[in-house]
Order: structure tokens, then C-alpha cells, then sequence
């Protein structure tokens, strides 16, 4: 695949402790589409620092809407999807040289995640569709974030991306409490017997959080990454905890979160 058949499509809003480190790895790339929600930090000004780069602003409303948004912006035939918290491997462009791409509407990637640069043995981030043709495909909202839907064949990309992000403490924490409410809306709404087993047992409250602990440190192995591991794990009890009391929250009220 030709490395100007793709325009890269990220959305922000105040990444400035991430945003540079993802465009330094699009160097490739002939154009990158920033779609932006009037970001108040330093976002804006590192972007102007990348020739390739074109942003446009656009008032939130919800994570599909901006990426479906920018869709519309794109005229190379091909969308390579990234969060601001991304990076690419420096092979990647030989990586997208050897994809053959016929007969494909779409191709997934795995993740490594790290913490302050530090790569972990395991984590939870899932694989995602990241590179997708531009035409012929949709993005819904699902829970907290955007998934896009492709029809027809896909594949994967022999890579993995590094999920590094490096936000303060406290934005992590208004951005989760935030998620919380949307993931317990989209599980209190939905039909239980379409969930997936992960999700059945969030439904339950209780035991999510001290599964996902137990997931982390054993079997994904993050007690032998030391405080980084240790780090990351606190962090996925407290994201479960959260939802959880949102679910709760929800159930006693006998309304929606």
C-alpha cells in the first residue's frame, strides 16, 4: 500500500502531552487531519509545528460525530485511525508497504500499552480497526468512545502501536468518571443476553474490579513490570470501581446514570 493513499485522522482535545510524540512517528504521511474541540492547551501550537498537518476545530458532541466529521475532510481513499496517545513503531511505513490491501475494506492492530514510556507485559486494550477505506464505512458511538463499522473482508497489520499516555492524574480522572456514566448507560441499555461474558460480569458490580486486579498482576503478568505494572492496575480497579458505583448508583435510583 502506498503511503499517500492514507491520511492519518486523530481527535484532541488538551493533548499537549501527547500530541507530539504521535505526529513525530507520521513523518510519512503527505497529510494529517487533526480534527480538534477548541483544545485550551498547548495542542494547537505543537500541531502548527508539523508542515503535514491540517487541523480543524469542531465543538464536541460525541466521539463518533468528530471522526465521522472528519471523514467528510479526507479525500485520499484510505483513513489510518489513531487516538493522540498512539505510536507508531518507526517500521511502519515498510509495514504498510508490504500490505496488500485488495479485496480488504479494513485492517486491525495490536497494542502495546506503556506507562511513561515504560511497555508492559499485558494489558486490556483490545485490538482495533485502525486502517480502513474511506468510503463505505460509519462510526458509532460504543459506550465511552467511537468504533468504526466496516463492511466487507478485513485483515490485521503485522504491528504493534505503543498506548502511551501521558495526561495529568487528574485529567485521567474527570476523563474516567466521564466514561463510567456513558459504559453504564450503553450496559443498563442493552439486551444481556447480546453482551459479551466481560460485560455480563460488570453487570453483576461487585466482582469486576477485584477480576480485573487478579487479570492484571497474574495473568497478564504486570507484577513482574514493577511500579509501572502496579500503576496500571490501580488504574483498572478504579475504572471498574467507577463503573460499577455508577451502576449501582443507577439500580438504587431505579433510573439511568
Amino acid at each position: 500500500m502506498k503511503s499517500d493513499h492514507i491520511t492519518p485522522l486523530i481527535l484532541t482535545w488538551n493533548e499537549e502531552e501527547n500530541i507530539g510524540r504521535c505526529l513525530k512517528r507520521l513523518d510519512w504521511a503527505a497529510h494529517v487531519l487533526v480534527v480538534d474541540s477548541f483544545s485550551t492547551d498547548r495542542t494547537l501550537e505543537i500541531c502548527s509545528r508539523f508542515p503535514s498537518v491540517r487541523v480543524v476545530q469542531r465543538a464536541f458532541d460525541s466521539h463518533a460525530h468528530q471522526a465521522s466529521f472528519g471523514l467528510t475532510q479526507i479525500t485520499t481513499p484510505w483513513v489510518l485511525d489513531l487516538d493522540a496517545d498512539y505510536i507508531l513503531p518507526a517500521e511502519f511505513e515498510d509495514v504498510l508497504a508490504e500490505f496488500d490491501p485488495t479485496n480488504l475494506n479494513g485492517a486491525s492492530a495490536g497494542f502495546t500499552y506503556c506507562v511513561f514510556g515504560r511497555p508492559l507485559r499485558g494489558t486490556l486494550y483490545p485490538p482495533r480497526m485502525i486502517l480502513h477505506r474511506t468510503k463505505d464505512v460509519r462510526y458509532v458511538q460504543d459506550g465511552h468512545t467511537q468504533r468504526v463499522v466496516v463492511t466487507g473482508k478485513t485483515g490485521e497489520l503485522a504491528v504493534r502501536i505503543d498506548h502511551d499516555d501521558r495526561k495529568p492524574l487528574a485529567r485521567w480522572f474527570s476523563s474516567q468518571a466521564g466514561y463510567a456514566r456513558l459504559e453504564a448507560a450503553k450496559l443498563l441499555a442493552a439486551d444481556p443476553r447480546g453482551l459479551s461474558r466481560q460485560d455480563r460480569l460488570r453487570l453483576k458490580v461487585w466482582i469486576a474490579p477485584w477480576l480485573v486486579a487478579f487479570w492484571c498482576l497474574v495473568i497478564r503478568r504486570c507484577a513482574l513490570d514493577g511500579r509501572a505494572g502496579i500503576y496500571y492496575t490501580f488504574q483498572r480497579m478504579i475504572a471498574e470501581t467507577m463503573l460499577s458505583v455508577c451502576l449501582l448508583d443507577a439500580k438504587l435510583r431505579g433510573g439511568n446514570p
